[in-house]
């Protein structure tokens, strides 16, 4: 069996761009020395232009008895 983690990431305009306000690199590094395993990332379209003001990291790890 397995557990699971979602660590939003928000992001922000630049220069007509949406980037992340976090380093979402550093953010999975530091979830797989805590034994988490990289799932996926996802960003839903919650804007009316269909873009997303944040993503997800999605991490599992097997769920400890």
């Amino acid at each position: 069996m397995y557990e699971y983690k979602f660590e939003k990431v928000y992001l922000k305009t630049q220069m007509g761009l949406e980037v992340p306000l976090d380093e979402y690199q550093d953010i999975i590094h530091q979830h797989a020395a805590d034994g988490w395993r990289f799932v996926q990332i996802f960003a839903p379209s919650l804007k009316n232009t269909g873009q997303s003001s944040y993503f997800e990291i999605i991490f599992e790890r097997e769920k400890k008895v």
